[in-house]
């Protein structure tokens, strides 16, 4: 299985790593790659950083993920019991109406 990225091969890399070095010439690469390199670390540390904020104010507001889950549990039973309550009213309503086919 040939792995891909981005639907480009090998030769098309060769082909676009050529032209780059054509236009940006030898020395300016590693310059690139640098600041390439520092993009991305500030992102994942900004990223880093959002999930700390996240975290720290949900552990602050003390909400967890089992008080999330009961709420949903009680939710959902609420509907669920509701649910059976229109359905038993409308046999109720419904069956003596009903015919067998």
């Amino acid at each position: 299985m040939n792995s891909m990225l981005l639907f480009i091969s090998g030769p098309e890399i060769m082909v676009i790593m050529v032209i780059v070095v054509m236009v940006f010439g030898a020395d300016k690469i590693p310059e690139i790659a640098r600041g390439l390199g520092k993009g991305m670390r500030q992102v994942k540390d900004a990223t880093n950083d959002i999930k700390k904020e996240i975290k720290d104010s949900s552990e602050k507001q003390k909400i967890t993920t089992d008080s999330v889950t009961d709420t949903a549990k009680e939710t959902t039973k609420g509907i669920s019991d509701e649910f059976q309550r229109v359905k038993k009213d409308i046999d109720d309503l419904t069956g003596p109406i009903k015919r067998n086919l």
